[in-house]
């Protein structure tokens, strides 16, 4: 996941694991803490909508999307595949990235693996 809050980008990745899905929200408040960001300080989010397993994807989104309901905050949701012909394809140029090829706002278009 990538935050960007005023002009500040911070991003965490985890390595995959079954059970990461049941803490996801442990991760994240953690990593809020980690940056001493407060939820409602947030102006966006960022979510790597895929490849990726089912349940992965599915917990992923579903956490983003609550955030959005209760905060209303805005999401984009992204793929790596989708900035294949850009350069520059690193985590903290994500926010760039979505705006270069006008990735909608609030918008979930999943991309599991078979």
């Amino acid at each position: 996941m990538l935050i960007k809050k005023d002009k500040n980008i911070y991003s965490a990745s985890h390595e995959n694991s079954k059970t990461n899905y049941e803490k996801l929200t442990i991760l994240i408040n953690d990593f809020l803490e980690d940056y001493d960001l407060k939820i409602n300080q947030i102006s966006k989010l960022y979510v790597n909508r895929g490849p990726g397993s089912f349940a992965g994807i599915r917990n992923s989104l579903a956490v983003v999307k609550a955030i959005y309901v209760a905060r209303k905050i805005d999401y984009y949701c992204f793929s790596f595949d989708d900035f294949d012909k850009l350069d520059n394809k690193k985590y903290e140029n994500i926010p760039n990235l979505c705006n270069k090829i006008k990735i909608k706002k609030n918008l979930i278009n999943p991309i599991y693996l078979s």
